[in-house]
């Protein structure tokens, strides 16, 4: 007796334990762990540094820096039959290029300018190579090329009107003038 006492609680445990590890439907489902979100927060942007005064336009085209009581020379001279800008040009060509960059609404014109020797035709074609000279470095250093447009006089508007070494090296040139 004590033997199917034994058999039947062992049997009603067994079943108690199966049965224990199931669950029922009726019992309450936990709901998913809530999810917390960190809050969005937006950078606080830098704050603007002062706009600089803007360079100043004269009604000859020439432009005037901040601070600077005379224009910024835009007048570059060349060899006798050279397109070449002289290494003294190089920084104030920066100069140029750094305003057309800081400002991009400024736009220029470039001037290729001959003395009168030559003919009429070759004196066109080394104004044109002056002045691109002048655009080539312009753009290389980071000006947009529409920003820039150019024309050669050849000899048509000499400074100097002289027939010596001295009026013909002032007429050699090219010239940069800003539009307003």
């Amino acid at each position: 007796m004590i033997r199917q006492l034994f058999g039947a609680l062992s049997a009603l445990l067994l079943a108690g334990v199966l049965l224990g590890g199931c669950k029922t439907t009726e019992e309450p489902v936990d709901p998913p762990p809530t999810v917390v979100k960190p809050p969005v927060v937006t950078p606080t942007p830098p704050p603007k540094k002062p706009e600089a005064e803007p360079p100043t336009i004269g009604p000859d085209g020439n432009i005037t820096l901040p601070g600077a009581s005379e224009p910024l020379d835009a007048i570059f001279y060349f060899e006798y039959d050279q397109a070449r800008l002289a290494p003294a040009d190089i920084r104030v060509l920066a100069m140029h290029a750094q305003q057309l960059r800081d400002y991009r609404n400024f736009s220029v014109k470039l001037e290729g300018h001959c003395d009168e020797r030559g003919t009429r035709e070759y004196n066109l074609a080394l104004g044109e190579r002056r002045w691109q000279a002048v655009r080539r470095y312009l753009i290389s250093a980071g000006v947009r090329s529409t920003q820039i447009e150019g024309t050669s006089f050849g000899e048509e508007r000499p400074v100097d009107p002289g027939h010596d070494e001295s009026a013909w090296a002032k007429n050699r040139r090219a010239v940069i003038v800003y539009n307003r």
